[in-house]
This record gives C-alpha cells, sequence and structure tokens, in this order.
C-alpha cells in the first residue's frame, strides 16, 4: 500500500521545485489523487509536513475517503488552475495521516469493486435499462460507492438505486461519464505505443473535429482516427497550430505550373519538409516531380509574368570535396615493424648463402698471390659468378670443420697455385 504506484499515477505533474524550502502559506493546498483518474484538492490546515506518495485520510460527505498525495508546495495553485479553470469551490480538509487501521480498511473495500459491478451490471439487465456500469469505486471508510455508467440516452435508475442500496448495504452515488472518461478510468496502450494520455496526463478533454486531421493532410480512414473510446484521437489537437503554421508557407493546391514541355499539377504535399509533389496528369500520378516550396514559388512568379521554365527541378552544382582533416598516424599500420615471412629468392641472396665463409679467407689470400709477377691468372672473383660451385662434401659446414680447414681451397675456381705458394 505503501507503494506510490499501487493506485496508478494519473494526472500527476512533475514537481520541478522538489527540494526548494518555501513558506507554509504556500502547502495550505494540496493535491490528492484516488482510484484512476479522480484527483481533487484540499486543504491543509493543521500544516500536516506532507510528500508525494503519503496516504492521507480526508473529508467526505459522510465519513471520510483514504487518497494518496500527488503534489504539494506552490505548483498546486498552477495545476488547480488548469485543472478547475477560474471555478471557485470551497474545498473540504486534510483530517490526518492514514493509519495503519485505515489502509487495512481501505484495502477491503478495494477487494469488493470487481464483485459489486459485476452484480449492478446483472441488476440493470434485468430492469432492462439501457446503461453500461463501467466502473465502481468505494470510499475509503467503505460506507459509500460511486458506481459510473455510459448511456447514450436519459436513464431513470432511482429503481436501481434502491436495489443496489439494499443487496449492498451501503450508499449509493450514481455518475454518468463519456467515452473519453471511461477509457481514461480503464486505461490502455496507445498505438503509439505510450499509455493512453486520457488516463496519464490529460485533466479535461477538448471536442476534436474532423477539421484537424484535413489540416495535417490525413486519410480520412476512421479506424487510423478513431483511438480505442471510438472517438477521434485526442493527440490530432496537438500538432494542428504546428500544421497550420506550416501550410501558410505552401503555395495554393489550385495553382498550375506551365513550363515548356508540359503543365503540372498539384498532387499531394509534405507540410512539415515543405515539398511539394506534381503530376502532368490532374486525377493520376503521371511522371511526378517533387520541388520545394520555394522553387515553387519561384516558378509561379515566372509564369505570372510570361516566362515558361525548361523544367520544374533545378540541376545541382557540383561541389568541389571539401578538405578533410586527415591523421597520418591513423594511417600507419600496426604491423608495420613485424619481419615478413616470405623470404626473397634473389640471385644475390642466393650466392651470399651458398658460398662458405673459408671462401672470404681465400679471395683475400689470392688477391695477395696476384702481386707476385709469375702469377699470371685473371681475377675472377671481382664479380660474383651467377652459378656457384658445387660442393663436395655432402655434410654441412658448420664452424667447427671452418676452422681446421686449411687455407687452400681445392674448389676455388682462380686455382690455388699463386695463392698457396703466397700464403
Amino acid at each position: 500500500m505503501k507503494d506510490i504506484h499501487y493506485l496508478r499515477g494519473t494526472l500527476y505533474a512533475y514537481d520541478w521545485l522538489k527540494g526548494i524550502q518555501y513558506s507554509p502559506e504556500e502547502t495550505e493546498i494540496v493535491q490528492v489523487l484516488f482510484k484512476n483518474t479522480r484527483a481533487a484538492f484540499f486543504t491543509n490546515p493543521d500544516h500536516i509536513p506532507l510528500k508525494k506518495g503519503d496516504w492521507v485520510a480526508v473529508e467526505a460527505a459522510p465519513g471520510y475517503d483514504i487518497g494518496q498525495v500527488m503534489l504539494t508546495g506552490p505548483l498546486v495553485h498552477l495545476q488547480m488552475k488548469k485543472c478547475q479553470g477560474n471555478k471557485e469551490t470551497e474545498l473540504k480538509q486534510i483530517l490526518r495521516l492514514a493509519s495503519e487501521s485505515d489502509l487495512e480498511k481501505f484495502e477491503e473495500a478495494r477487494e469488493r469493486e470487481h464483485t459489486t459491478m459485476i452484480r449492478s451490471r446483472q441488476i440493470a439487465a434485468d430492469l432492462g435499462l439501457n446503461m453500461k456500469i463501467g466502473d465502481v469505486e468505494y470510499q475509503g471508510d467503505g460506507a459509500k460507492a460511486i458506481f459510473y455508467y455510459i448511456a447514450d440516452e436519459r436513464v431513470d435508475f432511482r429503481k436501481l438505486i434502491r436495489i443496489l442500496a439494499d443487496t449492498f448495504k451501503i450508499r449509493i452515488e450514481m455518475k454518468q461519464i463519456g467515452a473519453r472518461q471511461e477509457a481514461g478510468r480503464i486505461g490502455g496502450i496507445g498505438p503509439c505505443g505510450r499509455p493512453l494520455c486520457c488516463s496519464t496526463w490529460m485533466s479535461r478533454f477538448v471536442s476534436v473535429g474532423t477539421g484537424a486531421a484535413r489540416v495535417q493532410d490525413l486519410s480520412m480512414n476512421p479506424q487510423k482516427l478513431a483511438g480505442q473510446c471510438g472517438k477521434l484521437k485526442c493527440c490530432l489537437n496537438f500538432e494542428t497550430d504546428a500544421y497550420a503554421e506550416a501550410s501558410k508557407q505552401l503555395p495554393p493546391k489550385d495553382v498550375t505550373l506551365h513550363t515548356q514541355d508540359a503543365e503540372y499539377f498539384y498532387f499531394k504535399s509534405d507540410i512539415l519538409a515543405r515539398e511539394i509533389t506534381y503530376s502532368t496528369d490532374k486525377h493520376l500520378a503521371v511522371n511526378l516531380v517533387t520541388i520545394p516550396a520555394a522553387r515553387a514559388h519561384e516558378i509561379i512568379e515566372l509564369n505570372k509574368q510570361g516566362v515558361k521554365v525548361e523544367q520544374l527541378t533545378v540541376e545541382k552544382q557540383v561541389e568541389t570535396p571539401k578538405k578533410e582533416y586527415v591523421e597520418l598516424v591513423g594511417q600507419d599500420s600496426l604491423t608495420r615493424f613485424d619481419k615478413s615471412k616470405k623470404k626473397k629468392n634473389t640471385p644475390k641472396a642466393a650466392n651470399s648463402k651458398s658460398v662458405p665463409k673459408g671462401n672470404n679467407n681465400k679471395s683475400n689470400s689470392s688477391n695477395k698471390g696476384n702481386n707476385n709477377p709469375k702469377n699470371s691468372n685473371p681475377q675472377p672473383n671481382s664479380k660474383v659468378t651467377p652459378n656457384p660451385p658445387k660442393n663436395n662434401n655432402p655434410r654441412p659446414a658448420n664452424k667447427h670443420n671452418q676452422r681446421k680447414r686449411p687455407k687452400g681451397n681445392n674448389n676455388h675456381p682462380t686455382g690455388s697455385k699463386g695463392g698457396n705458394n703466397h700464403a
């Protein structure tokens, strides 16, 4: 019972002055919420410290009722003006904070509401009354109940009241409501996917006409325009002013646009986007062209001067691309320092690996031998041979073998005579 959402928090207002200290005189009026959409304003003469969500016992006729505080502070006066207008009615008082016994009695009365509604419908059907009892609300002390009903014509329910009073042993109050009020009390989800406006925040209902749908250029489909109550949706009035203001900036629908090739007639429009679609046929969608409202006004002015444009649309100029900021650091790859897995097989690399280390020493000794005048051999080691000589030793050469190998190498292509003698 202490949860604020136990009673559906309808018609609540956000207290944007929460946390601000104000004088006690500004807390004399408090808004209290009862079942579903029934809310009322009460005075707080004893200046009981109240906050949103507190359960209070308020004055009723007769007895007392139990409700939940939904708004306190200076905003109550603005909410009262919004809900009641300029009506000045005498407000009842808040008696006390609800005790545990009050809440238990209130819960017992709530449990009897559904069975009472079903039984009262049967009694009304037996009496042949053309009415529908949509909801029953018990008072907090259980001494009184309000029966909400819907009827298309005047109903004489005096006999019904006597039977209900004798059956349930309580005071009976009959209250007629409309289809919109019934939808607000029952609640539900609208086609927009949100809870119904009449069951969440709307405090009073304004008549809705088909003119609101025509201003917004909506399809006159009764199934789409009607809400769960069977009446026109209340949300049709929400954006009517915005559509009416935007439609003033559009050209008239009966104006024909003349070009050098054809005539274009109004087909449809997007009011908020301020775009109009024209067709070469009055009744069919032929050669549809969509242009902005500013372009349509321009063509109309040219047609009044006797000038016919080549086409409705304007060729768009090719814009040069703008220089964008480039982050050079972001262009580098994260793997740019990794070693490549594939090895390049170049002739130079192959020769460098195939030639043993001992050949380097031999080449130096052969170069020294060239200083001897007896050595008349050419110097082939000045250039790397494309086809290196094959190694007669099948065993791979290692560092140990290279150290024990003599300096002279019989496999050297230049001969080892001069080199060995010099060594």
